[in-house]
């Protein structure tokens, strides 16, 4: 399977664990305790799968970068957490890097 296609699936997951996390409220409640487990495995699982192919620096840039940034939105929207300016910032900083490590060959394998 192509190795970012996994690697995007496995952010997903991550944020979908994630987000999981903050809903289990301090895994007190069952469902979202056992969604954060379940995605954590698969986040993790695919990122190992599309680590056989791609660079590990490369790789946990995206991973981490994306994963961040999505859960940062989730967080705004769905849990209504404080969002400004320095926020949007930041997640535009760590985007930048993201695309300035592949652009810089950090993606060659």
């Amino acid at each position: 399977m192509n190795p970012y296609l996994l690697l995007g699936i496995s952010i997903l997951s991550e944020v979908m664990g994630t987000s999981a996390l903050r809903a289990s409220q301090g895994f007190t409640r069952i469902l979202p305790s056992v969604i954060v487990v379940v995605c954590y495995g698969t986040a993790f699982y695919l990122m190992s799968q599309a680590l056989k192919s791609l660079p590990l620096g490369f790789t946990y840039a995206v991973w981490s970068g994306v994963g961040t940034a999505l859960t940062a939105m989730i967080g705004w929207l769905y849990f209504r957490d404080a969002f400004n300016w320095g926020a949007l910032g930041g997640i535009a900083l760590i985007i930048a890097g993201v695309v300035v490590l592949n652009l810089s060959g950090g993606a060659r394998h």
